[in-house]
């Protein structure tokens, strides 16, 4: 039988890639966006795509409706991938920004993966793979309201993964840190929302540090990979007849979990506030 997976974030970047690499292994693809117009490109291309923005629940209980009709009520996997940056340091950042990017990047996960759930343990068994970050486990300055939420989908998922596992669903995340994708210049809008850089006391530090990093194109980062090294370890995580718990991707992934485990709180923020 042919197996189904519902992806989403798939305009671009992460998404798009896994998408098109599992519809061309023979998977049952259903690709995800917010934006009806890339939808629209991916049908284009034979690769179902369903209408879901995490902020909007109707466009959830709609989405996930079209994919369970087109596969007679069955899933085999998940992978909760859309998200966003709202990048400022956390003193400027408001709470309505933080609220939204927790709806964007957390709470939309949540409702959408509580309703596949019922799915897959009628069924017996299922893939709920989570795309975090390297900041799910490890922090940088700027980044607070992401790393907030990649914190919060860490516990959440490890808390699943024990609860759901008597039910044959397997939980897993995966943890990529710089991959080429328009990440940053997508969170570009949100920042300029929110953040009132120009009456925070570090303005100076806006204008030398952060806003040339998310403006200016200064090429790839370094050890940065493309899209392609996520959907490997997706691929390993729906396949393997015993899956890891987390899949970190690139170097600075590795780098991280191995400072997190061996050095102190004190010691970690010495080598981050350095980078």
């Amino acid at each position: 039988m042919q197996k189904s997976i519902l992806i989403t974030g798939c305009s671009s970047g992460i998404g798009l890639d896994a998408a098109r690499s599992l519809h061309a292994l023979g998977w049952q693809v259903f690709a995800s966006c917010r934006q009806q117009t890339d939808c629209e490109r991916l049908i284009a291309e034979g690769i179902a795509s369903p209408r879901i923005d995490y902020c909007d629940t109707d466009s959830i209980r709609s989405g996930l409706a079209q994919v369970l009709e087109a596969t007679g009520g069955r899933l085999d996997a998940l992978f909760n991938n859309g998200a966003h940056a709202l990048n400022g340091a956390v003193e400027d950042l408001p709470t309505d920004g933080l609220r939204a990017i927790f709806e964007a990047n957390f709470f939309g996960w949540h409702e959408l993966t509580r309703r596949v759930i019922p799915v897959m343990r009628s069924q017996g068994q299922g893939r709920i793979v989570q795309c975090s970050s390297t900041l799910g486990f490890s922090y940088l300055g700027w980044r607070g309201a992401y790393t907030a939420t990649k914190h919060a989908l860490e516990g959440y998922s490890d808390v699943m993964r024990i609860e759901l596992a008597p039910a044959g669903i397997h939980v897993v995340l995966i943890e990529p840190g710089p991959i080429a994708t328009a990440f940053r210049r997508n969170g570009i809008p949100h920042f300029e929302r929110f953040i009132d850089w120009r009456a925070s006391p570090r303005r100076t530090d806006y204008e030398s540090s952060l806003i040339p990093r998310m403006y200016q194109d200064g090429g790839p980062d370094r050890f940065e990979l493309p899209p392609s090294a996520v959907t490997k370890a997706l691929l390993h995580a729906l396949e393997s007849p015993r899956p890891r718990p987390r899949y970190y991707v690139t170097i600075p992934t590795w780098i991280a979990g191995t400072l997190r485990r061996f050095l102190s709180s004190r010691a970690m923020d010495r080598v981050i506030s350095r980078l």
